[in-house]
C-alpha cells in the first residue's frame, strides 16, 4: 500500500501547528494531537478498506501469437469483498512487445465475475513468457493506493504473421485476392487436364476455343483446363547480416519469412509441395517438403523462431544444399537484400548454377532509404551529391539486376512492404503460364 497525496496532505496541515509550536506555546500540543487523529483515521480507512487478496483473477490467452498483430488476451476477476470496488489491472505482456490497452480500470460488483479484452503486439518471434499480474485499488476514504501482485507466468510462441494467412484464405473463398495486393494472371491453367467450358475472354488464345459448344451456344466459348499440381516449391531464406536490416521496426527477414509461410500456404492450396532451406554462414533451417493445406501449421513451427545473424552469408553453401537435397526440378524461390553491387554479383554469380535442373526466381528487397534519397529534390550542393551517388548505386544495381534476368533467371525487385504480395503474383503467373 502507498500514501495518496489527500492523506500526505492531511499529514501535512496536522503537522504545520507543530511547526507553529516552536514560536508559540500551547499550539504544539494540538498538532500533535491533529497527528494522531490523522494516524487513527487513515488506519481506519485501511481496515474498513476491500482485500484486493480476495479478488480472484485469471489470464486467458492463446499459446500462439502473431507478429506484430494485435492479439487479444482476456482478463476474468471475480470481486469476494462485500461492497463494489473499481480495479485498476496491469500485465507483464511478453517482451519486447507493447500494450497500448494497459492499464486497464474494472468495476467489480459483489461476487459477480467481469473481464475485460487487450491486446498485445509482440515485436520479436520465438518462445516468450507472460509475467505477473498487478492489482490497484483505492481504499474506502481515498487515503491510500491499496496493490496487489499475482504470479501468472504463462509460456507463449510468437509466431511470423500467421493472421495474414487466414486473411488470404478468407479473400481466397471470396475470389477477392485483389484486395491483398495480389494480381492474378489473366492467363488460365494450361495443363492437359480439362476443368470446364466457359465463355470466351479477349485474353483467350483461339486455340482454346471449343468451337463445338460455340456452335451449341450460338457465343464463343473456351476450354479451360486445370493447373499443374503436386509441383515443388522450395523457398530460400537468407539469413545473413543484409536481413537485419529494419524498415518501420520489422527486420528485412521478418518481412521474408511472412512473404514465405503466405507463398506456401497458397502453394500448399494449389496442391503443390513446399520445402524451406535458411542459410547464414551455415544451415540454420532444412524444412523437408510437405503437401496438403494442413502442412503450414508444420511450417509454421518449424520456422517461427529462426532469426537472421550478423554473419556474411554463404551463398555457395546455399547452392549447394539445393543441389543435394532438391534433384528434382523445382521453383526455387530466394529472397534476399543485396547490399551493394558487390554483394549482389556474388548472389547471383551462385544462383545462376541452379538454372538446371530449376526454375529460379530471386527477390530482391529494395534499399528503401536509398529509394527515398533517389527521388529528393536536392536543395544544396551536398543534397545534390547525395542523389546523384545513390542514382549511380540504383543504376549499376538495376543493370547487374537486368542482366541476370537475361541469363534466364526470373527477378522480383520490390519494396519490403510488397514483398508478399508480388510473389504471390508471380508464383500465380508461373503457374498460370505453365513455365515449371
Amino acid at each position: 500500500m502507498l500514501p495518496r497525496p489527500l492523506l500526505l496532505a492531511l499529514f501535512l496541515l496536522a503537522g504545520l501547528p507543530l511547526v507553529v509550536g516552536i514560536f508559540v506555546p500551547g499550539v504544539a500540543e494540538f498538532g500533535g494531537w491533529a497527528t494522531l487523529g490523522v494516524f487513527a483515521i487513515a488506519l481506519l480507512d485501511l481496515a474498513a478498506s476491500p482485500r484486493l487478496a480476495l479478488v480472484r483473477v485469471e489470464r486467458d490467452s492463446k499459446d500462439v501469437m502473431s507478429l506484430g498483430a494485435r492479439n487479444p488476451v482476456t482478463v476474468r476477476l471475480r470481486n469476494g469483498n462485500r461492497g463494489t470496488i473499481t480495479v485498476e489491472v496491469h500485465d507483464e505482456p511478453p517482451a519486447p512487445s507493447s500494450a497500448p490497452d494497459l492499464p486497464h480500470a474494472i468495476e467489480l460488483p459483489s461476487g459477480r465475475t467481469r473481464y475485460f479484452v487487450y491486446h498485445v503486439e509482440p515485436h520479436r518471434r520465438g518462445r516468450a513468457r507472460f509475467g505477473r499480474l498487478f492489482l490497484r485499488c483505492r481504499s474506502r476514504f481515498g487515503l491510500w493506493t491499496l496493490q496487489d501482485e499475482r504470479a501468472a507466468e504463462q509460456p507463449v510462441q510468437i509466431f511470423p504473421d500467421i493472421q495474414a494467412v487466414k486473411g488470404v484464405e478468407l479473400l481466397a473463398r471470396r475470389n477477392r485476392l485483389a484486395e491483398a495486393g495480389v494480381r492474378l494472371s489473366r492467363l488460365r491453367g494450361r495443363g492437359t487436364e480439362f476443368d470446364r467450358l466457359r465463355e470466351y475472354r479477349r485474353e483467350d488464345e483461339y486455340r482454346s476455343i471449343d468451337w463445338k459448344a460455340t456452335a451449341r451456344h450460338q457465343e464463343l466459348i473456351s476450354r479451360e483446363y486445370a493447373v499443374e499440381k503436386n509441383q515443388n516449391l522450395l523457398l530460400l531464406l537468407d539469413c545473413g547480416r543484409s536481413m537485419c536490416n529494419e524498415l518501420e521496426g520489422i527486420s528485412h527477414f521478418d518481412r521474408a519469412l511472412n512473404a514465405a509461410l503466405l507463398l506456401g500456404y497458397v502453394a500448399l492450396r494449389q496442391g503443390d509441395t513446399v520445402g524451406i532451406l535458411a542459410c547464414s554462414n551455415r544451415v540454420e533451417r532444412w524444412v523437408p517438403p510437405v503437401r496438403g493445406i494442413g502442412a503450414i501449421h508444420k511450417l509454421i513451427r518449424q520456422v517461427y523462431d529462426l532469426e537472421p545473424r550478423y554473419e556474411a552469408s554463404d551463398y555457395e553453401l546455399m547452392v549447394e544444399n539445393v543441389r543435394r537435397r532438391y534433384r528434382k526440378r523445382s521453383l526455387v524461390m530466394l529472397m534476399t537484400h543485396a547490399l551493394d553491387e558487390v554483394h549482389l554479383a556474388a548472389i547471383t554469380t551462385r544462383v545462376r548454377r541452379l538454372r538446371t535442373p530449376h526454375l529460379v526466381l530471386t527477390a530482391f528487397l529494395q534499399n528503401v532509404p536509398l529509394q527515398e534519397r533517389l527521388h529528393r529534390i536536392p536543395r544544396s550542393d551536398v543534397e545534390a551529391f547525395q542523389v546523384a551517388a545513390a542514382a549511380e548505386l540504383v543504376a549499376a544495381q538495376s543493370l547487374q539486376v537486368a542482366q541476370l534476368e537475361q541469363s534466364g533467371l526470373l527477378v522480383v525487385d520490390t519494396l519490403p512492404e510488397q514483398l508478399s504480395a508480388d510473389l504471390v503474383s508471380r508464383y500465380l503467373d508461373i503457374k498460370a503460364r505453365h513455365l515449371l
